[in-house]
């Protein structure tokens, strides 16, 4: 990772401590893409400040109807990125604070990797011996331990890595139920990446995420499902997505430490009932929808139009994806 790594967060508060961290490293570029709710004088040495203002100035298409007061809004940040000639983009939030040691691994070499087609993973379980599972993990394999990676079955193999996920210590990404039933802090063991293999998978977030330069179409934030069900669909998509082009999904030992921004379990429990019900219905449509002969952006949108015959998106999902793959593709021709 150097300077051509974007650092991107969306944020409606003053700058937090872990923007002012992120800021502060001198290999990185950090965007944050403001809301209507982002004080006006919001400002941070080092940061490059999207306002609302700038936002629709930029000139991109989804700018018309990407909705405000939104998660969704960190894709302005992605195309400011893109633009600017990111070759990974890092996704992250502004309550994730990153340790004096932050990094990523390299995108491609020799890595512990799993075996193939065991379908869903509880990665979390490679990393601590907490009964703990990610948001998105279907529910009825939590007390499956048959879905849990057994350390004698990874193996060293050579992998070009599409996407890292790093955990987050203290409050780590779970789901409702967690935090309703149990809400233990939880501090992740020190140990080597874990990378999937075609078939293996394991829901991811947006929180401490590097995406390299030939997936950046996969960065698209649904915006028209439920708050916490966005970047959890937006990562079971890219799944096999990843897998037709040649890439893998790899986790990461924690490198951010989490101080979670208030939230209501209860209102979360409802945002990701889709969480919940879906995941398995989203990977078969993406897999059946998909086809290793067309660009990742050409199966993105195959992959959302099949998620619309499930009545998973809707049709103003489709309208705003357009958009977002239009600038995306006028950004990387």
């Amino acid at each position: 990772m150097s300077t051509t790594t974007s650092i991107v967060i969306t944020s409606i508060f003053a700058p937090t401590k872990a923007v002012t961290k992120f800021a502060g490293l001198p290999e990185y570029q950090l965007v944050v893409a403001g809301d209507k709710k982002s004080p006006a004088t919001w400002s941070e040495p080092n940061v490059v400040y999207l306002s609302v203002a700038d936002q629709e100035a930029m000139g991109f298409q989804m700018a018309t109807k990407l909705p405000f007061n939104h998660y969704g809004r960190k894709m302005m940040g992605y195309l400011h990125a893109i633009k600017n000639g990111a070759q990974v983009i890092v996704d992250t939030d502004d309550d994730n604070i990153p340790y004096d040691d932050w990094t990523f691994p390299a995108m491609e070499g020799e890595f512990a990797t799993s075996p193939a087609d065991k379908g869903f993973v509880n990665i979390y379980k490679n990393f601590t011996s907490h009964h703990i599972w990610p948001r998105g993990y279907p529910l009825d394999l939590i007390l499956n331990t048959e879905h849990n990676l057994k350390e004698e079955e990874l193996t060293t193999e050579m992998a070009k890595i599409g996407i890292w996920q790093g955990l987050a210590d203290s409050d780590p990404d779970v789901d409702a139920i967690y935090r309703l039933v149990d809400n233990t802090e939880v501090f992740f063991d020190k140990r080597t990446p874990i990378v999937l293999a075609e078939g293996t998978l394991c829901p991811f977030n947006s929180q401490n995420t590097a995406v390299r330069r030939e997936l950046f179409p996969l960065l698209y934030l649904p915006a028209y499902v439920t708050f916490r069900f966005t970047d959890i669909l937006r990562g079971l998509v890219a799944q096999p997505i990843l897998w037709a082009h040649g890439y893998r999904l790899g986790f990461t030992e924690a490198t951010v430490l989490q101080e979670r921004n208030p939230h209501d379990y209860v209102k979360d429990f409802e945002s990701e009932i889709p969480c919940y019900l879906h995941p398995n219905r989203v990977i078969a449509a993406v897999t059946r929808a998909i086809d290793k002969s067309v660009t990742v952006g050409e199966n993105l949108r195959r992959a959302y139009a099949e998620l619309a015959k499930e009545n998973i998106v809707t049709e103003q999902e489709i309208e705003l994806l357009d958009l977002w793959l239009a600038d995306v593709a006028s950004l990387t021709k």
